[in-house]
């Protein structure tokens, strides 16, 4: 095998055939890879609430949280290949999740539940934000295949508030 050949092609642009135009292709992956480093870092956090939850309702808030975890990192690879379907390209590190993330992290040694759920419950109105914006862009290209995509985890983002909201309002007796 050529080597030089191999070589060159190791180093060619990407040039995946789309019919919505490099700048909506560049537009959207870009749009698509800040939003996947904001799933990223809402995965994570609901990871780590879900493993320091504590408290007398542990055992529903730890499964719930369990349960959200799974839908939001089962959004990663679809949003991820999206990007690359369109001639773009997404994230490659850690650092990389970090510099485009815009959801905080949340490091601190103990959160109580209720706090837990709320942040959640926020983090998820404010993903929910960004899905739309990103829809918005994707109308704007006439890119209907990655708007499908938006309104699913748009529907998917919509329930995990509601159970977050629910789930933390106080009980009256």
């Amino acid at each position: 095998m050529n080597t030089s050949k191999v070589k060159s092609r190791q180093k060619a642009a990407l040039a995946t055939p789309n019919r919505l135009g490099d700048n909506a292709a560049n537009d959207i992956s870009a749009a698509l890879s800040a939003l996947l480093a904001d799933v990223f870092a809402l995965y994570m956090k609901t990871k780590n609430f879900h493993w320091h939850m504590s408290g007398p309702h542990f055992r529903d808030y730890h499964l719930l949280l369990d349960e959200q975890a799974e839908q939001i990192f089962a959004m990663t690879d679809d949003m991820a290949e999206r990007a690359r379907k369109l001639g773009g390209t997404t994230l490659r590190s850690i650092g990389h999740i970090a510099r485009l993330q815009r959801l905080a992290d949340n490091d601190a040694e103990f959160v109580t539940a209720p706090d837990m759920l709320a942040e959640l419950r926020d983090d998820n109105m404010q993903l929910l934000t960004f899905l739309r914006e990103t829809h918005d862009l994707c109308d704007e290209h006439g890119d209907v295949g990655t708007a499908s995509l938006l309104e699913n985890w748009i529907d998917e983002a919509e329930r995990r508030v509601w159970f977050l909201f629910e789930s933390g309002r106080h009980q009256e007796s």
